[in-house]
């Protein structure tokens, strides 16, 4: 088995006419996670849509756990293991935080298995079992992208794509966000992280890309990055 669990080569995405991505390659290794981070604008939430299928690509491959997926369906890249927590959590508001859940296993192939993954959200998530019954839309900021991540991990997923998680949130839900995501790279889950927060991302990551104007200008292990001047400069107040 190949320790690579995504690999992307030549990706080319845009909207309508324009470009907003370009030939960017990108590998993500079993039990590791990888952020791209840059300013806004740069492209980072694209590449997450058009590795999810939220978006069509222009050009490029994407091989999940060795599958080609590239141009697939969502529905298609969903069901061969990847989820995405989009920017902006886009939970179903006016849903239950226990229908919320149930949405997010609805590739399944059990009752006993939904039960299962919902026991192990709420475990990692006191906080949703308080609420279940209550209406998604009336959560804290900080609750939703809770409710948000623990959604797209009823999937079960083999590869996670976060978009943002801390964005909007306050230092103490920050925190919180952050140590969730140490908790699931303990796991072993597979990671790529957009997130606005560079320290933070660099210093929970294993490989780092500097995402600027739809391309590639940097790339490495996480900690070199962190001391690499350039990102220090513009990315981490230094």
């Amino acid at each position: 088995m190949t320790d690579i669990m995504l690999e992307a080569r030549g990706l080319t995405i845009g909207y309508g006419g324009k470009l907003v991505v370009r030939d960017v390659d990108l590998t993500v290794r079993r039990g590791e996670i990888a952020c791209l981070i840059g300013a806004n604008g740069a492209g980072k939430t694209t590449i997450l849509r058009g590795l999810s299928g939220l978006l069509k690509l222009r050009a490029g491959s994407v091989r999940l756990n060795g599958e080609e997926i590239a141009n697939r369906s969502a529905h298609a890249i969903a069901a061969r293991g990847m989820a995405h927590a989009p920017e902006g959590r886009q939970i179903f508001a006016a849903m239950s935080v226990a229908d919320n859940l149930r949405a997010g296993a609805y590739l399944a192939p059990s009752a006993a298995e939904i039960g299962r993954r919902r026991d192990a959200a709420l475990t990692r998530f006191p906080r949703l079992k308080e609420r279940l019954t209550q209406q998604a839309g009336l959560l804290s900021g900080g609750e939703q992208q809770m409710l948000a991540i623990a959604r797209a991990l009823m999937a079960d997923p083999k590869l996670l794509l976060l978009d943002e998680p801390s964005m909007g949130l306050a230092p103490l839900m920050v925190e919180e966000i952050f140590s969730i995501l140490a908790a699931l790279k303990s796991e072993g889950r597979t990671i790529l992280l957009v997130e606005q927060n560079a320290n933070a991302a660099l210093a929970l990551s294993d490989q780092a890309y500097v995402i600027e104007a739809g391309r590639i200008s940097l790339e490495g292990p996480a900690r070199d990055l962190i001391d690499h001047d350039g990102v220090s400069a513009a990315y981490l107040g230094g």
